[in-house]
C-alpha cells in the first residue's frame, strides 16, 4: 500500500519517490495545497475502490498515516 501511495503522490506533487519519506508530512514537506490533497483522496477512492471519510482524512498529516488508513480500508 505505501508503493501504491508513494505512486500517486508523485502525481501531484514534483517529488522524487526516493524523498518520500513515511513521516514526511503532506503540507509542510512535500508540498502539498489542500486542493492537491483532496485530488488526491479523490484518485485513490477511485483506484482502490474505497470511500474515505473526510473527518478521518483531515486527520491525516504522514504518508504513513494515510498508508495505514488505507489499509484499514481494505
Amino acid at each position: 500500500m505505501y508503493e501504491k501511495l508513494v505512486d500517486i503522490i508523485c502525481n501531484y506533487v514534483e517529488v522524487k519517490k526516493e524523498d518520500i519519506k513515511p513521516e514526511s508530512r503532506f503540507m509542510e514537506d512535500l508540498g502539498f495545497t489542500s486542493f492537491d490533497f483532496m485530488s488526491m483522496l479523490g484518485e485513490i477512492e477511485d483506484e482502490l475502490d474505497v470511500e474515505i471519510d473526510q473527518e478521518k482524512a483531515a486527520d491525516i498529516r504522514t504518508v504513513q498515516e494515510a498508508a495505514d488508513y488505507l489499509e484499514e480500508l481494505m
